[in-house]
């Protein structure tokens, strides 16, 4: 499902203007990029979570020349889901 498909959908379901839909939903996008930006988690009940996880020092191969580059520790956006969001995927997709 895509953004486009997921304001179609809240529209319809709420009856809220189309592009009204579309500026609530890409201000709650930036409002979670900038929270992680600024190293900040983001919690939502029933949802799951997002956070930075962070990934130590490293050293990679570049496969095409045959060098070893370092990667230095950084962070990277993480998303974890509730329980609640588990559980209710399990149920809807169990394996037959």
């Amino acid at each position: 499902m895509r953004k486009l498909e997921i304001i179609n959908k809240v529209s319809s379901q709420t009856g809220i203007d189309k592009s009204d839909v579309q500026e609530t939903i890409e201000a709650t996008l930036i409002t979670i990029k900038e929270a992680l930006k600024e190293g900040e988690s983001v919690y939502i009940r029933g949802f799951g979570s997002f956070t930075n996880k962070k990934r130590a020092r490293k050293i990679a191969r570049n496969i095409s020349t045959n060098t070893a580059i370092i990667l230095e520790a950084h962070y990277v956006p993480h998303f974890k889901p509730s329980k609640i969001l588990v559980d209710i995927v399990k149920e809807n997709n169990k394996i037959v």
